[in-house]
């Protein structure tokens, strides 16, 4: 038997296939290497991967339905999915929104009908967002909140997911988990995220810009966390009814700035800061309550920020040495 990873050269998909091979598993991995961001740091953690025993990977496009198949196929073995192929990116959505409609939405839509027709399949656990939460103030989120107040497309489209996993949960019985990621940050991570994108700025002395003076805040939770919730819930398949939520995250708002510092003391360099207000896709906070997540796998986040950004930085320097 073995676990299809879709987005295996992702930033979490491939954190999440190596814990996966550390225990044993086959690992079937697609991706379609998209330049989104430096293709450079998808070929790189793919290449680890390649390295490993039990790891297989094609390069296709998921919301392609023929090539999918076509590799299910050739993998007739596969009986769980870990579905982390997506479009990320809240203001990216704003640019180029056909590129989300085709990768989150129809996308999603390939693998629920390839996973409906794995005559194995135990189990499939797909990629949601804190976003989803849109307008929502009360804190922390929780699951049983309302999601229907998207503020941006990418959020919209992870709506959408949620939305249709829960139709083929209903129809034809499909066990899902749809997992709700909050602000996952670490080593080998993505370029356009934050933190990645305020170290690289500071290393080179250039402004960052903080909006609402850095007071927007934040729920990061660590990448080696997230694997942890990832796996445990993929081992922990639901049955009546046949699909869940869950957020998974590191139950702690953080102000923005503060991750700033961290960066700056790890770093050694101070930032140039520039302030402007908080743009109309942002919200202003996100905390995860993680009740659900942790009753049912034990899921403990044990790596506070000030542990992980100089975690990450000691990756930093030596991906840009």
């Amino acid at each position: 038997m073995s676990v299809l990873v879709t987005g295996a050269a992702g930033f979490i998909g491939s954190h999440v296939a190596h814990a996966l091979l550390d225990r044993g598993e086959e690992v079937v991995g697609l991706d379609s290497l998209n330049d989104y961001y430096d293709v450079r740091l998808k070929v790189a953690r793919l290449e680890r991967l390649q390295a490993r025993s039990g790891f297989s990977f094609t390069c296709l496009d998921v919301a392609d339905r023929a090539a999918v198949a076509a590799l299910l196929d050739a993998h007739p073995g596969i009986d769980r999915i870990v579905h982390l192929a997506a479009q990320a990116g809240v203001r990216h959505s704003m640019v180029d929104p056909y590129a989300y409609v085709h990768a989150n939405v129809m996308g999603h839509l390939v693998v629920l009908e390839a996973a409906r027709r794995l005559p194995r399949l135990a189990h499939l656990v797909y990629a949601s967002t804190s976003s989803v939460y849109g307008a929502n103030t009360t804190l922390p989120f929780r699951e049983t909140d309302r999601v229907d107040t998207p503020v941006s497309l990418y959020a919209a489209t992870k709506c959408a997911d949620e939305l249709m996993s829960h139709a083929y949960g209903h129809l034809f019985g499909l066990p899902q988990t749809g997992l709700r990621f909050f602000t996952v940050y670490g080593p080998w991570g993505r370029p356009d995220m934050a933190y990645f994108s305020f170290a690289r700025a500071i290393m080179a002395g250039e402004p960052i810009t903080l909006y609402d003076g850095g007071r927007l805040k934040r729920d990061f939770t660590y990448v080696d966390d997230i694997v942890a919730g990832v796996v445990g819930a993929l081992d922990r398949p639901p049955s009546d009814p046949p699909t869940r939520v869950l957020n998974i995250g590191n139950h702690r708002a953080e102000e923005v700035r503060t991750l700033v510092a961290l960066l700056e003391q790890a770093l050694g360099r101070q930032a140039v800061i520039h302030e402007a207000p908080r743009p109309a896709a942002d919200v202003a906070e996100t905390f995860a309550a993680v009740d659900e997540i942790a009753a049912l796998t034990g899921f403990a986040p044990r790596t506070p920020l000030s542990v992980g950004i100089p975690r990450f930085v000691a990756w930093y320097r030596a991906w840009t040495a």
